[in-house]
């Protein structure tokens, strides 16, 4: 295939072109309580080109190889038609490379019958549903695995294998017209191993739904909070990760402004991390949709902005290094700035002492949506707990965390030496990336604004 490619852009003229066709198969299998949904698989390919043109870039997607020759001129046809219309492209340099990984996967997907695919599910969905109180289920196990084949007119060959599972959803429980849910995921990028013996999570998370029918909504009003690594990881990434991606922030001067190379933006103790490389994870590649292979980058160092995350593009636009983190939904999109693997680094103190650090105050547990607007953020939590003397008090439910980024940053002020990473990525930016993953710490923010009763 990849000699097939080189020989399809080798006549274009171009300044520049890249080709990408990819395989991809998507098998899904959902529960909603004790009624089998849907179960199946589904096979798709398809190609990507895009070309570069006295400063003009365009990209064409197609399905079908004996479209690719016209796609390859509508791509330069449309590189030169913009060209001088906006805004001139330039791709930062890059060395030529050609490379191949497969992942060595404990147990392979593709090796395991759609039959005990659906029983793994049936197996965790009953074990939270045969629990008192539970009142439904919704679970859904899906899988994911893509077969990706790069080309470009620099002389770059690649074939990469990109393959996640995971088993996820919600378990609603409920009592005299209560309901209270909580989400339940395992999975990862290291093959069905991530997910066989896990009944533990599951029976837990049912446990947890079950408690927070006698809990107590939490007041409204602010407090020192301690996070823990889940609502830690969808902090990091939705409020701050974001805009570590070049092109969120390109067009927006006041945010590009305060996001400046070596800005102070956090305390002392902060220090985040892009590391796309950390082996099984779910947010691990080795080479990004353009080609490039993939660096960790250290995005903040104890407070003071160190890295962004870029595309060819935008590291020529800011004049910064290309990091390799410019990746697509699939074959049917052209590929963005996007995040791998980010986290918080941990600290060096217990969770035990870090709660006595906290004295009095909450300790949320576990990411429940949320949203941005700009550099304030609003997410919920799924369960929590009044925290007094540093001891861990009674059940709290219904709650929200709100705030500032740059306030919320510089409020940081311890955190655990217990580092936990998501089993299931997912980020929604344009376009749905799977392998977006994240985590970090238990963390110590003063003065957290909760909204409640």
């Amino acid at each position: 295939m990849l000699e097939k490619l080189k020989k399809m852009i080798s006549a274009a003229d171009a300044d520049y072109i890249d080709i990408r066709y990819e395989e991809k198969k998507t098998t899904t299998v959902s529960m909603a309580g004790r009624e089998l949904k849907k179960a199946g698989s589904n096979s798709t390919d398809g190609f990507v080109v895009r070309a570069l043109k006295d400063g003009g870039f365009s990209s064409v997607t197609v399905t079908r190889e004996e479209d690719v020759p016209e796609a390859v001129k509508l791509a330069v046809q449309g590189a030169s038609a913009m060209a001088g219309g906006g805004k001139n492209v330039v791709l930062a340099e890059v060395e030529p490379v050609q490379g191949y990984y497969e992942p060595e996967l404990r147990g392979d997907p593709a090796d395991v019958s759609l039959e005990d695919k659906i029983a793994l599910l049936k197996k965790y969905n009953f074990i939270m549903l045969d629990q008192p109180e539970i009142a439904n289920t919704n679970m859904v196990y899906s899988e994911v695995d893509r077969e990706k084949f790069f080309v470009s007119s620099e002389g770059t060959s690649i074939r990469e294998r990109v393959c996640t599972v995971s088993i996820a959803g919600e378990v609603v429980a409920g009592r005299s017209g209560v309901t209270q849910n909580v989400r339940a995921a395992v999975g990862g990028a290291n093959g069905m191993a991530d997910l066989l013996d896990r009944d533990d999570v599951f029976l837990k998370r049912a446990q947890i739904a079950r408690q927070l029918l006698d809990a107590e909504p939490v007041k409204g009003g602010t407090y020192d909070v301690v996070i823990n690594p889940s609502l830690t990881g969808v902090f990091i990434h939705e409020a701050f990760g974001h805009f570590s991606e070049a092109d969120i922030i390109e067009d927006n001067p006041p945010l590009r402004a305060k996001m400046a190379m070596d800005s102070k933006i956090g305390s002392d103790v902060v220090t985040i991390v892009a590391d796309t490389l950390i082996p099984n994870q779910v947010g691990y590649y080795k080479y990004d949709d353009e080609g490039v292979p993939v660096k960790t980058v250290p995005l903040m160092v104890n407070g003071v902005l160190k890295g962004r995350l870029h595309s060819r593009r935008t590291a020529a636009e800011f004049g910064e290094p290309v990091t390799g983190h410019c990746v697509a939904q699939d074959h049917g999109y052209e590929p963005i700035v996007r995040m791998g693997t980010i986290y918080l680094k941990k600290g060096e103190i217990s969770l035990e002492d870090l709660l006595k650090q906290l004295g009095d105050g909450l300790y949320l547990c576990d990411g429940k949506g949320g949203q941005t607007s700009g550099e304030n953020f609003t997410f919920g939590a799924q369960y929590g707990y009044i925290v007094k003397g540093g001891k861990i008090q009674e059940m709290i439910r219904d709650i929200n965390i709100m705030g500032n980024l740059f306030t919320t940053m510089k409020n940081i002020e311890a955190m655990d030496d217990h580092m936990v990473l998501s089993e299931r990525g997912g980020c929604g930016k344009g376009q749905m990336n799977i392998k977006s993953g994240y985590g970090g710490p238990s963390v110590l923010i003063r003065s957290m604004v909760v909204g409640g009763v």
